[in-house]
């Protein structure tokens, strides 16, 4: 069996939180991720998304577990050793105007993995950016431009011919739609899958919008408040969901058919705050079959059906479900 490009095994990442105590932004999180895989992460706003991605490309140093990408354990690896593996793993973000240098052309921005990383003449790295820049369909002399020429969607496939341009082995995408109109974001979202074809990259692709997911991803981690709550196929997730939240999640996805008929669960009240979790289970105080139990312990992640996990202690008395 092939090793995975990516392992992560419990990781936890935590900050100091101002005025005293701890927040717990990530906490004991596990996933593997194959060739040409794409896992989606979903989740509220402040679930723990983008600093997971972060952790996983060692631009956030986690606070606890391990990060093995190409075989290699690189945690607690100092700089140094990781910069080789740089052109290895990418990430694009979610803003791209914050991610482009102001004062390099996109033909210079596109360049510049490729000065970092490789080997290429001057004369071969001008050729490689204009062949990325027509593949990720910007013509030749819209690379001379400045980001500021730029439109929105054009900035993100700068951001995508930078990401791809050293060949990665893994790509985190961090809502790289979110900015974007919807006429532009499908378009993006086009091109990604075609790269994805093309490159046989993982992808580790963090979103909120689920049209988006069950357009991209493969298999599908959803979190809460730092932690996994539900794992399973794209397909399972959205036909099948067992955990309370994934299936208050779900409910809001608008199906393209309108007439087809919606079973929507609003959820009442906020996200706990993350500084010093409580015992139990994070979504307990918002569930709406939570039992006494729920807030004193904390439920695993545990099989629901073969490749489907879900962390809930309801799943075994068949009370999870909230929707009909």
């Amino acid at each position: 069996m092939t090793a995975p490009v990516l392992q992560v095994e419990g990781l936890s990442k935590r900050f100091a939180a101002p005025g005293g105590g701890v927040i717990g932004a990530v906490n004991d999180v596990s996933f593997a991720l194959a060739a040409g895989e794409t896992l989606g992460l979903v989740g509220e706003s402040g679930s723990g998304k983008s600093t997971l991605g972060r952790c996983v490309l060692r631009l956030t140093a986690p606070s606890e577990g391990r990060v093995v990408f190409m075989g290699q354990d690189i945690t607690t690896a100092p700089e140094a050793r990781c910069r080789p593996l740089r052109a290895n793993m990418q990430m694009v973000f979610q803003d791209p105007w914050a991610a482009l240098n102001p004062r390099m052309t996109a033909r210079d921005l596109i360049e510049e993995p490729l000065m970092l990383h490789t080997h290429l003449s001057r004369a071969e790295r001008r050729d490689e950016a204009t062949r990325l820049g027509l593949r990720v369909r910007l013509p030749a002399a819209m690379l001379d431009r400045y980001p500021s020429e730029l439109s929105g969607g054009q900035q993100q496939r700068v951001c995508i011919a930078r990401a791809i341009a050293t060949k990665p082995a893994l790509i985190v995408l961090d809502e790289p739609t979110s900015s974007l109109d919807l006429s532009v974001r499908a378009g993006i979202l086009d091109l990604l899958a075609e790269l994805k074809e093309e490159t046989g990259a993982a992808m580790l692709f963090i979103t909120h919008d689920l049209g988006t997911l069950r357009l991209m991803a493969d298999r599908v981690m959803v979190m809460y408040l730092g932690r996994v709550v539900e794992e399973a196929s794209a397909a399972e997730v959205f036909d099948r969901p067992a955990h309370p939240y994934t299936q208050a999640l779900m409910s809001a996805h608008l199906p393209a058919d309108p007439a087809i008929p919606l079973a929507r669960h609003v959820l009442r009240g906020e996200i706990p705050s993350p500084i010093n979790l409580p015992p139990g289970c994070g979504f307990a105080s918002r569930c709406p079959v939570a039992l006494p139990a729920c807030r004193d312990r904390l439920p695993p992640l545990e099989p629901v059906a073969p490749g489907h996990h879900a962390a809930c202690l309801r799943i075994a008395d068949g009370g999870s479900r909230i929707l009909a």
